[in-house]
């Protein structure tokens, strides 16, 4: 309930924490937003020193700097301990890759039976995140930190760590631990598809870089191998090789991105060059044959292509993708348009294609990518013999179909040469920005699932030791009412207040069955009086907890009344007696109670204190049967109930009389 109390809170990080540290003196330096303007400002300052890592490392010195000045609502081992438990994969040996990618693809030691289970899949009824993953275990550490280590002040300190970690990990090709690897998972909750697009840029910045670097060893040893045969000073004399000393890995960004566009260019002059001869367009791109079918225009074998894989995206980005769309109207101009946006991942696949199968029709391309536009059937030719002709079906051959017109405009380009689908740059810089802004009431709003998630599973694991029926249905009914609530994209925050109180209801149960179940000695490892069933305590604790009312077998004397007796005298003892040693000193030891616990009545001597407290009133119940209005009519019950009490008294009368033949 404290962490669901943090909806209500306006203030953003910098106001909780205090003054902006970017504010302060320096703001042209400081100002991560203005970063990229500052790239593009005429300066004398070496260009590697303006790059955007530099400005936002610039940035965080100086917001750490303003924390020591003024009081961290987090101490430095509580942010670590928690740091460690989000992204415990810091602590491994970076050398040893194979245990930190083992960690990494099982984060959270689940086995996958285990993922198959009810409870697993409780997230994707309440659109919260696995239980495994690092969303989980960060609403887990807010709830911890709001309640524990300062409120809102902490969680404004600890999500502030979680941005920069992102971000570290963005700038350094560090996979986000206890994140599944893919396209975000729309089942889970925004913050969970956020943090998995940042991890889905991070995979292709770090494919990237790695390519670029196997490309740019292969070129240079190429390049290391002509110079060796031009002779040994050859090397000095050119200036092709660059500085001499320099390994590839120590050249910067923007010089790896000049080779491989320099590399590009020496391969479109080949081109033109090639088909100046005469010579068929040479295949680029290929990945694997597609069995045994070959091109419909020769016999050679269709290829497989590779290709760029869809953008990834998340439920907010499809929202406004949609809405872009459904303001294009339903003119033709409007669903023309609305075609071509549609239709970018074809485009690419069409160049892709293209550039692995050179000389190749639009028949064969559909023939690899939607087998049931292409209708083979069975004709007889003009020499009388049956062979099996094939044609695009009839959707295709519609007059301005936007396939055909895309495979018109399509030019044969492999995927590693075309404009990115997916620019993870962009992306990924969005994801940060989106997560920086976030305040602390929307940080609330987007891990409250998770937290009604961690409080199903515990009451589950609760419930599963003390077994209560009634505890079991509750917990159903609670789930299906958040999943219903969770779902929708603006929900009832009274709704769910609601649902957060019936859940503290179901632990105050649980509690209450774990303490009648320790004071009836019926607790594990606990042994009970000798003749006593046990049996009997437990139907009598669960009667208790279920029912409103329940009857004491053997009353005072019985199994279960000898232990309210004993609980009622213990009470009295703690209530009036101020010595600490007779409060610890056993019930059957008391010197006031010669008869043992069987003896209900208090003795004058010794302590002097009654086993019950003073009653608050009298209450007399009087039932019979008898027949009214005459004496043959038939029994019917009667009731008179009478309540005395120091101020007061009721009576009340419940009569029935038999009306047959009155």
């Amino acid at each position: 309930m404290e962490f669901f109390k943090l909806c209500s809170r306006k203030e953003s990080t910098e106001e909780i924490l205090g003054k902006n540290s970017v504010e302060e003196e320096g703001k042209e330096n400081t100002d991560i937003t203005q970063a990229l303007s500052k790239l593009t400002e005429p300066t004398s300052v070496p260009i590697p020193k303006l790059s955007v890592s530099n400005m936002v490392h610039s940035a965080r010195k100086r917001i750490r700097r303003h924390r020591r000045l003024d009081q961290s609502p987090l101490n430095n081992d509580v942010l670590n301990s928690i740091l460690l438990y989000l992204f415990p994969d810091a602590a491994l040996d970076k050398s040893d890759t194979s245990e930190a990618k083992a960690t990494q693809s099982n984060p959270g030691g689940k086995h996958n039976q285990d993922k198959d289970t009810e409870d697993y899949n409780l997230f994707n009824l309440l659109k919260s995140a696995p239980s495994d993953s690092l969303t989980y275990r960060l609403a887990l550490c807010i709830c911890l930190v709001n309640f524990y280590h300062g409120g809102v002040r902490a969680v404004a300190h600890l999500w502030q760590e979680f941005v920069l970690e992102m971000r570290y990990r963005w700038e350094n090709n560090c996979l986000i631990y206890g994140l599944a690897a893919g396209s975000p998972d729309l089942r889970c909750c925004l913050l969970h598809q956020k943090l998995q697009m940042l991890n889905c840029c991070i995979e292709h910045k770090k494919a990237r870089d790695e390519s670029r670097k196997e490309g740019g060893r292969d070129k240079k040893e190429t390049t290391s191998c002509e110079n060796g045969l031009l002779g040994p000073d050859s090397g000095r004399a050119g200036g092709s090789g660059g500085s001499p000393g320099k390994s590839w890995d120590s050249w910067s960004d923007s010089e790896d991105e000049f080779y491989e566009c320099l590399s590009d260019t020496e391969e479109m002059k080949e081109a033109p060059a090639e088909g100046a001869k005469g010579a068929k367009s040479k295949p680029d791109g290929r990945l694997q044959p597609h069995g045994k079918l070959t091109l419909l225009n020769s016999d050679e074998p269709l290829y497989i292509p590779i290709t760029q894989e869809p953008a990834p995206m998340t439920e907010d980005l499809l929202e406004e993708q949609s809405e872009v769309l459904a303001k294009l109207g339903t003119s033709a101009e409007g669903a023309h348009l609305r075609a071509r946006m549609q239709s970018a991942c074809l485009l690419s696949d069409m160049e892709s294609f293209k550039a692995a199968n050179p000389g190749c029709t639009l028949e064969d391309f559909v023939r690899w990518y939607s087998p049931r536009d292409y209708v083979e059937e069975e004709v007889t030719d003009e020499t009388g013999q049956t062979v099996v002709r094939g044609n695009l079906s009839a959707r295709m051959q519609i007059p301005g179909n936007m396939w055909v017109e895309a495979w018109e405009t399509a030019k044969a380009t492999p995927a590693r040469r075309q404009k990115r689908l997916f620019d993870d740059t962009k992306e990924a810089e969005r994801v940060l920005h989106y997560l920086a802004v976030q305040k602390a009431a929307d940080l609330t709003r987007h891990l409250l699932p998770c937290a009604l998630h961690a409080a199903v599973l515990k009451v589950k694991e609760e419930e599963s030791v003390e077994d209560i029926p009634s505890v079991r249905k509750a917990i159903q009914q609670v789930t299906s009412h958040a999943s219903k609530l969770l779902r929708h994209p603006n929900p009832d925050y009274k709704k769910l207040e609601e649902t957060i109180n019936q859940l503290m209801v179901v632990e105050t149960i649980i509690a209450r069955a774990r303490s009648l179940k320790a004071k009836f000695g019926l607790g594990k490892g606990e042994k009970g009086d000798k003749g006593v069933d046990p049996d009997d305590l437990e139907k009598f604790v669960g009667s208790l907890l279920e029912e409103p009312e329940v009857a004491v077998i053997g009353a005072g004397r019985g199994p279960a009344g000898s232990i309210i007796h004993k609980l009622f005298v213990s009470a009295q003892r703690l209530a009036d007696s101020s010595d600490e040693a007779a409060l610890l000193a056993p019930l059957e030891d008391d010197p006031g109670r010669v008869g043992g616990s069987d003896d209900r009545k208090p003795m004058g001597g010794g302590s002097g204190v009654p086993d019950f407290p003073p009653p608050a009133g009298r209450e007399i119940l009087l039932r019979t049967c008898v027949p009214r209005p005459a004496p043959y009519s038939k029994a019917l019950p009667q009731r008179l109930f009478c309540v005395l009490m120091r101020e007061e008294f009721r009576l009340a009368g419940a009569f029935s009389s038999d009306t047959s033949f009155f």
